[in-house]
């Protein structure tokens, strides 16, 4: 657990929660929206923490009883909701944890904090439920809802409850946060924080991954021959990303750079800017055989795999149109 002063980036969503604190206009109901690794986590402690801390300050001492007490994730008013079932939060849930929890003062403290971590997978009937005790919260009640998709959310808990969007971290602080504190090398840290796209939590996984550069490798070998390969090599090469325990959207993400560099090769010719430096002879080769139009085109198709296999669409029906509308281009 982090204080607010731990945090990289994120400052507008840290100067919201210090000025409630500050002027007492704490909320009764936060949505925090962000991808996963995003730190919304970090940012709800550091906030409960704060909240909690004896010294009353806009962020936690770290040495009071109370923030120790966070710090080890024992502070008995800092609650933190469980769910059995993977991909639901269900009625029981709410009700148990939450609703009938939220009716006994706080024990010490002067709040009594809610913490619910992928908050979207809360069914309607839960939301509904919960919906009840955030109309009419007790005056020590917060409750921090996580998500990665906000929509998710029915109209009337979202309008009762205070968005805070996280928006992406520059690229330089990442980058020297992975220096700095994980001592990834700079030609490493460049490529993870490519890839993370100003998610510090991603970049630190990337650069903590054994099987990044593996990855990687597969992925390149891929976009190298793509005018060549069949829709079942694709689909196979794909499917071997299980074995680097990582995700599809790495995957695909690392072709989104791949074209990302090809576009600014074709519009610069300046090799500087490449993620992909050491590919330079095959990102030159792909700049002079393809239209801005073209690269576009298969950014774009990618992006709209993503979605769709988010969204649970056939996997092989993904990998074919996606390969097909590369191919075209």
């Amino acid at each position: 657990m982090a204080g607010f002063k731990d945090i990289i980036g994120h400052e507008q969503v840290i100067e919201h929660f210090q000025n409630a604190i500050e002027q007492d206009k704490v909320s009764h109901a936060y949505i925090l929206n962000g991808e996963a690794l995003s730190g919304k986590m970090m940012l709800a402690e550091a906030f409960a923490t704060a909240l909690q801390c004896e010294k009353k300050g806009t962020e936690g001492c770290m040495e009071c009883h109370f923030c120790k007490q966070a710090l080890s994730h024992n502070q008995p008013d800092i609650i933190y909701l469980t769910h059995e079932k993977q991909n639901t939060i269900s009625v029981d849930d709410v009700r148990r944890q939450i609703n009938q929890d939220i009716t006994v003062k706080p024990y010490a403290s002067p709040y009594k904090i809610y913490i619910v971590d992928e908050a979207e997978k809360m069914n309607p009937q839960a939301q509904n439920a919960l919906l009840k005790t955030i109309e009419e919260p007790p005056a020590y009640a917060v409750i921090l809802l996580l998500t990665t998709n906000a929509d998710l959310f029915l109209p009337t808990i979202r309008s009762r409850c205070i968005l805070l969007n996280l928006k992406p971290v520059s690229n330089e602080k990442v980058r020297n946060h992975l220096m700095k504190h994980m001592q990834v090398p700079d030609y490493q840290a460049e490529v993870c924080t490519a890839f993370a796209q100003g998610n510090v939590g991603k970049a630190m996984q990337l650069a903590g991954s054994e099987h990044f550069n593996d990855l990687k490798n597969s992925a390149v070998q891929l976009m190298k021959r793509i005018g060549d390969i069949e829709v079942y090599e694709m689909g196979e090469a794909v499917k071997q990303i299980s074995e680097y325990k990582m995700s599809m959207n790495d995957y695909f993400d690392i072709m989104m750079v791949w074209y990302r560099d090809v576009l600014m090769y074709k519009a610069t010719m300046d090799i500087n800017g490449l993620i992909f430096k050491e590919e330079v002879y095959d990102i030159k080769k792909q700049a002079s055989k393809s239209s801005y139009h073209a690269i576009q085109e298969i950014l774009e198709a990618l992006n709209k795999a993503k979605v769709r296999l988010n969204a649970n669409v056939n996997f092989d029906i993904v990998i074919e149109l996606l390969l097909l509308k590369m191919k075209e281009n």
